[in-house]
């Protein structure tokens, strides 16, 4: 079969050897189909009261029809327009807001480039192993873009691709809107017929009992099917302590990744491509000034470009350093007064060891007091601004190839091991909660 009309084509043929041509023309003449999966076809049928009478006399020629095409049993889902409306809304909308979040305008730095490759390998179909693809970090980092990246690239290579991108809210007030008018069915195969499913901020179902029912059999069909899914959410499942039991452990079982605040190479990577995607020129002393200034996070980082390519269209001034402090000083303001210093840092990853901050500063060579160190000082050159060579200097003057070296490992491990990574992130916590 080349296509849905050569598939419709031939059901409609070999249920014209059992019915007669009047039963086809009158029953089936305004049936058109609007998807076709492992799971079956999905017809849009315009009429209520033809999909009533097609539902109840006519399934069992439609399923026969379409088991003798593909040697197995089929379903049949029928939907009416307001179904194709959302389909076609679904398929070519390109989101005007969010045409820019593709994989090749992120910024790739340490704190994401699991969570980037991971993506990547979901959007180009590499593996089927990670369904579903969980994403999770705090708010403002990129797990948005990168879900709308794998929605773009996934069109791209796939336009036959039914593809629903859905934030969990959204999924939520649906459902409720379903309930109320008696559309469950419609609802449902929107969802349960997808090839791709994308849903942002999942974390809002936790503790809503028909959504997180709902969504875990949405979940099974898909998966059943062999459909690929991706979620984002500001933490992992493990810590939604309102999830059911069943869906976290589903919403667990493929491929997780954490997306930590960028560091400081990484921010200003972020501003100097947002400023030239503006066409705006910045200096790497702005750029600098704005990446070590603001720290938070990505969507702070493009808020302030944003602020100095309207500041300066409208007034006219030269992008200098004390310019673009002026700009953007209530902006800074938001941010908190405290800022880890080195000793702030050594001290409390010590304490989370156990150990005092010579032993980490020192020559101290047993295997915890090494991890402890290596973390010391990832950790003091993701919240500072130091240069290796000065990180090295830090700890009794090893050299920066050491520094490079251990912040290397950290990095690895956290890619590697979920459990891992998770005690750095508490450690990292610790440090900024501290406030002298």
């Amino acid at each position: 079969m080349n296509s849905l009309d050569d598939i419709w084509t031939a059901v409609l043929e070999l249920m014209g050897q059992k019915l007669t041509p009047v039963a086809i023309s009158t029953w089936f003449g305004e049936c058109r189909p609007l998807s076709f999966s492992e799971s079956g076809l999905t017809l849009c049928v315009p009429s209520e009261f033809k999909r009533g009478v097609i539902s109840a006399r006519f399934m069992e020629p439609l399923k026969s029809a379409l088991g003798q095409i593909f040697s197995g049993d089929m379903e049949v889902f029928l939907v009416g327009e307001e179904a194709v409306e959302e389909k076609e809304t679904a398929d070519h909308s390109d989101d005007g807001d969010y045409e820019e979040y593709t994989f090749e305008s992120f910024v790739v730095g340490p704190s994401n480039k699991f969570a980037h490759a991971a993506s990547l390998a979901v959007a180009e179909g590499q593996t089927r192993n990670y369904n579903p693809l969980f994403i999770y970090g705090d708010s403002g980092l990129g797990k948005t873009h990168l879900l709308y990246a794998i929605r773009h690239e996934v069109i791209h290579r796939h336009p036959e691709y039914y593809v629903v991108f859905v934030r969990g809210e959204d999924f939520m007030n649906e459902l409720i809107a379903a309930i109320q008018t008696g559309k469950n069915v419609e609802f449902r195969e929107k969802y349960r017929s997808a090839d791709f499913l994308l849903i942002d901020d999942i974390q809002i179902v936790a503790g809503k009992a028909s959504t997180q029912d709902e969504m875990f059999h949405t979940f099974n069909t898909l998966y059943e099917a062999k459909k690929q899914m991706v979620f984002t959410s500001d933490r992992p499942p493990s810590d939604m302590p309102n999830l059911t039991e069943r869906l976290q452990s589903r919403l667990g079982m493929g491929l997780q990744a954490d997306i930590q605040s960028p560091d400081f190479e990484t921010r200003a990577a972020i501003v100097r491509k947002k400023s030239m995607t503006l066409g705006m020129a910045l200096s790497s002393d702005v750029i600098n000034y704005i990446a070590e200034n603001m720290t938070s996070n990505v969507r702070q980082l493009e808020g302030a470009v944003l602020k100095i390519r309207a500041q300066s269209d409208l007034m006219n001034i030269q992008l200098t350093v004390s310019e673009v402090a002026k700009l953007l000083k209530d902006m800074f303001r938001q941010k908190s007064a405290y800022v880890p210093t080195p000793e702030d840092i050594i001290r409390e990853t010590a304490k989370y060891f156990s150990l005092s901050p010579e032993d980490l500063k020192g020559q101290r060579r047993t295997r915890n007091t090494a991890l402890a160190r290596q973390i010391a000082m990832y950790e003091i050159r993701k919240l500072t601004n130091l240069s290796l060579q000065d990180i090295g200097a830090i700890f009794e003057g090893r050299d920066h190839t050491t520094v490079l070296s251990s912040i290397q490992k950290i990095e690895k491990n956290m890619e590697d091991d979920a459990e891992f990574a998770q005690r750095v992130k508490d450690i990292t916590s610790n440090i900024n909660s501290h406030n002298g």
